[in-house]
């Protein structure tokens, strides 16, 4: 059992309220927030402004992911703006245990993400004081992409590397993720699936998350912050 959640960078930002609106009436309890900074990742998208205003509109868990350069320095300021959890990716920082640690004192659960170049092995040394790992099945940056295999891969590394380390980091993956391969990556070990255009680039966004919901696992695991 696995739990879904709607990444908003696929939403329609025209109306964007309506699309959280329908999700989270149709059972979604967490909210994929992607920030990019143009630098990072070639991109950009939203920012603090948007997320304070998400989160004026509904209760449910706002999951932030950081693909931005220096991430540290923004940590306390998107906490402050309503994020419940903040991810930021490995290859971003040089300082990822105290990173964390910062996350963690502002009041949020903290996540590390790694690139499909990364190897997931890189995150365990902080397999024990982090709360979960985000694989990236696509290359950060653009909604829509096609799942890269090879992530199947990383997510059973990720799953034996947490057993060993006696760890209960959540194994989170993104990009790419449908009705085709939902089953699948929860098959090889994922906990959280992030998925944007198999939700929101469908007409009716509501019935889209419930069918992966279906596939995925009937209720979601994550508990609110």
């Amino acid at each position: 059992m696995a739990e879904v959640i709607p990444s908003l960078l696929s939403a329609d930002f025209a109306n964007l309220g309506s699309g959280i609106e329908q999700v989270v009436s149709a059972g979604a309890r967490t909210l994929h927030f992607d920030v990019m900074d143009g630098r990072f990742v070639p991109n950009i998208s939203i920012g603090i402004p948007v997320l304070r205003s998400v989160r004026k509109i509904t209760q449910v868990t706002i999951d932030v992911h950081l693909m931005i350069v220096e991430p540290e320095k923004y940590v306390e300021a998107f906490v402050e703006a309503g994020a419940d959890w903040i991810s930021f990716h490995y290859e971003a920082t040089a300082h990822t245990d105290r990173l964390i640690q910062q996350i963690h004192n502002a009041g949020a659960k903290a996540g590390v993400v790694v690139n499909p170049g990364t190897p997931v092995s890189v995150v365990k040394p902080v397999l024990s004081v982090v709360d979960h790992v985000l694989v990236m099945s696509v290359n950060p940056g653009f909604g829509g992409q096609s799942f890269i295999r090879y992530s199947l891969d990383k997510l059973l590394e990720l799953k034996e590397l947490k057993a060993k380390a006696g760890s209960g980091a959540l194994s989170e993956i993104d990009g790419g993720i449908g009705p085709e391969n939902v089953e699948l990556v929860v098959k090889y070990g994922a906990d959280l699936i992030v998925a944007g255009s198999s939700i929101f680039g469908q007409q009716e966004p509501a019935r889209a998350f419930q069918r992966l919901q279906e596939l995925a696992g009937s209720k979601p695991i994550m508990e609110d912050v």
